[in-house]
Formats: C-alpha cells, sequence, structure tokens
C-alpha cells in the first residue's frame, strides 16, 4: 500500500489499545496523534487538522458517544470521518454507535486489514 499523507487523531485510554493502533498506522506511514481522554481529543481538534479520528468508546469521563456528539456539534469538525472502536462488542452497542453518528465500527481486537481499508474508504469520500 502506497504511503496516505493522512493525519489521525487516536482517542483510547489503554495503553495496550494505543500500542496497537499506532503500530497499524506506523505500518502504514499514517501519522496519528494519540490521547487517553475526550477532553485531550477535543482540545486537539481545536488545534490541528485531521482526516479522522479513531475513538474508543469506553473512555474515562466524557465517553466516546459524547465525544462523537460534541465533534458532530462542532462547525470545526461536524464532517469529521469517524471510528468507534470497542471490546465490548454487541450488535446493540455498534447500532448505538452509528446512530449517534460514527461513520464505521470495528471491534477489538482491530483487524488491521479492515481498519487501514475503513479509513480509506471514509478519507477518500470525505
Amino acid at each position: 500500500m502506497e504511503a496516505k499523507h493522512w493525519h489521525v487523531l487516536v482517542v483510547e485510554d489503554e495503553p495496550d489499545g494505543q500500542e496497537v493502533v499506532r503500530g497499524i498506522l506506523d505500518y502504514f506511514n499514517i501519522a496519528a496523534d494519540t490521547v487517553g481522554t475526550a477532553e485531550d481529543a477535543i482540545h486537539l481538534l481545536n488545534q490541528n487538522s485531521y482526516n479522522a479520528a479513531v475513538i474508543d468508546l469506553a473512555l474515562p469521563g466524557m465517553d466516546g458517544m459524547e465525544l462523537v456528539a460534541a465533534i458532530r456539534d462542532s462547525r470545526n469538525t461536524a464532517s469529521l470521518p469517524c471510528i468507534a472502536v470497542t471490546a465490548f462488542h454487541t450488535s446493540a452497542v455498534k447500532q448505538q454507535a452509528l446512530e449517534a453518528g460514527f461513520n464505521a465500527y470495528l471491534p477489538k481486537p482491530i483487524d488491521d486489514v479492515a481498519f487501514v481499508s475503513a479509513l480509506d474508504r471514509l478519507i477518500s469520500a470525505s
């Protein structure tokens, strides 16, 4: 796969989860910033431009559903492609995430090919 000139925001509170997502992005030469809270994500979203955000649903404080709502409510980030990731996968959680405003949903453990394909599809469409 050719190098992508993307900048992705990863919002994941677990260090192991951060490492997995960063490893996949690094392998595909995709630049990323990683934060552990929704509040830190909002701060970075106000300072930087991203092609997409990868958001864990189970975050401390403001959770992933609340974060995507805040992203959709902001004029600057309303159209940002957002991918939900979670270890607590059920079809109901997937439906809730998509209804909350996520563009895609991936259960953990993340399949690297499906993950990068979803990013490619969403970023290309935006």
